[in-house]
């Protein structure tokens, strides 16, 4: 089973909370998604290879560390996932980036791929799907699904907020993909949505509604 990591941190804890606030500005809600996606990044990306090179410093040359081999890639699922992109970019500035846009058909309540576009070695980088909410987990799976069509293997999946059941849903489909989350909520409602959450990520943090 994958590995589910809850990113505690309290600046982390801290600014959910007022995510989650309804009286949060569309501004401020922005502003907030973005510097939690870079403290999760710290996470997320804790257990990157690293060889060593060696530098020269102002005083002597000495050994030391930098990332090893390719960089990330993210893959924010369209469009609540580009709210967090640019907070892992300050981070990591040499990751590409590529997309992937689901719509939910109205008949079967099943994600559906409407558009895809990726870097040109994705098969090669640790990808990092992003997505702010976990709620059923179907766009996440489909998400991955597409990802792992394409001989993609090395996957994490990155969510502001999950209720249990989208977890439990993206473990069972897809065991090797580990899990970052800020929260984990209570649960689902008759609407699919995360109680207690915060609404729809999309729709607050592009002012549509």
């Amino acid at each position: 089973m994958s590995k589910l990591v809850i990113c505690d941190h309290p600046l982390i804890q801290h600014k959910v909370t007022l995510i989650r606030d309804k009286k949060t500005s569309t501004k401020d809600f922005r502003e907030l998604v973005d510097e939690v996606a870079t403290l999760m990044a710290y996470e997320i990306t804790r257990n990157l290879p690293l060889q060593t090179t060696t530098v020269e410093t102002p005083v002597a040359k000495t050994e030391a560390k930098i990332v090893a081999g390719r960089m990330l890639g993210l893959i924010p699922i369209l469009r609540a996932g580009l709210g967090m992109v640019e907070g892992v970019v300050k981070l990591i500035p040499g990751a590409k980036i590529g997309h992937v846009g689901l719509f939910r058909d109205p008949e079967t309540m099943q994600p559906v791929e409407y558009y895809t576009k990726l870097p040109t070695d994705v098969q090669e980088r640790q990808l990092i799907v992003i997505d702010p909410m976990l709620a059923t987990g179907g766009s996440a799976i489909a998400a991955i699904d597409s990802l792992k069509k394409r001989d993609c293997t090395q996957i994490k999946l990155m969510c502001l907020i999950a209720a249990p059941e989208g977890v439990q849903a993206v473990q069972e489909a897809h065991p090797d993909v580990d899990i970052y989350l800020a929260a984990l909520d209570e649960r689902l409602d008759d609407h699919g949505y995360i109680v207690p959450g915060l609404g729809d990520a999309g729709d607050r943090l592009f002012g549509t509604k």
